[in-house]
């Protein structure tokens, strides 16, 4: 086994960090990260496995790219959901219906095959006396939680949790529709099928009515 490589299991993991306030507690945070060289060789090793030659020509930059490539994909673990729902605004002349932001576009990646998932999701929220969070904070937060490695249910229910916690609505709905590329890159091979999940909070979740107009609010386009 290459040094580098052996190096990584070989480190003692150091003690794990103290999450900030409504991080999802990561378990891969109590063992030690690979330094930048020790990930360019992880990705060495994959290329030979998977029968290229990691040193000719059209490969020899791969490495540092795919490492660059996954800084931007996983920027979501160094991210924290209550620095981008920080500011609330209170003055708004008393409007207590519904916010709604839909076709929020986002791509993560499936956990299970580390392969991409495409698609977007539509985000409503009715605000309490606690106020309301600018617009384009609702896109960095489903932005926050698609960098990481997912499953869209837990995309889903994460983003519902952290505007509960931190906008503290009188009722919260999530929608997400992806194309997940684990079905149609590989095993079954289905191009173009979508899959949909929901959750809903507060009035949403006890109202059906509620539930209907947020999705017929999504879909009347």
């Amino acid at each position: 086994m290459d040094d580098v490589v052996k190096s990584l299991f070989e480190r003692q993991p150091p003690k794990a960090p103290v999450p900030k306030s409504g991080t999802p507690t990561i378990k891969a945070a109590t063992l030690a990260r690979p330094t930048r060289e020790e990930a360019e060789a992880a990705v060495r090793t994959l290329l030979l496995w998977a029968g290229d030659d990691p040193n000719r020509e059209g490969l020899l930059a791969t490495p540092q790219r795919v490492v660059k490539a996954y800084e931007e994909f996983y920027a979501g673990y160094r991210a924290d959901p209550s620095d981008v729902l920080a500011r609330i605004f209170e003055e708004v002349q008393g409007y207590d219906d519904l916010v709604l932001v839909r076709d929020i576009p986002f791509s993560s990646h499936c956990e299970h095959h580390m392969v991409p998932f495409i698609g977007k999701a539509h985000i409503a929220y009715y605000p309490s006396t606690h106020g309301v969070v600018g617009l384009s904070k609702l896109a960095r937060l489903v932005d926050v939680f698609a960098h990481r490695l997912q499953t869209q249910e837990a995309l889903t229910a994460q983003i519902v949790d952290a505007i509960d916690r931190y906008l503290q609505p009188r009722g919260c709905a999530v929608m997400i529709e992806a194309e997940h590329m684990c079905m149609s890159m590989r095993g079954v091979l289905k191009q173009g099928s979508t899959t949909v999940t929901n959750q809903f909070t507060g009035v949403f979740r006890d109202d059906p009515a509620e539930q209907v107009r947020f999705l017929t609010l999504v879909r009347d386009k």
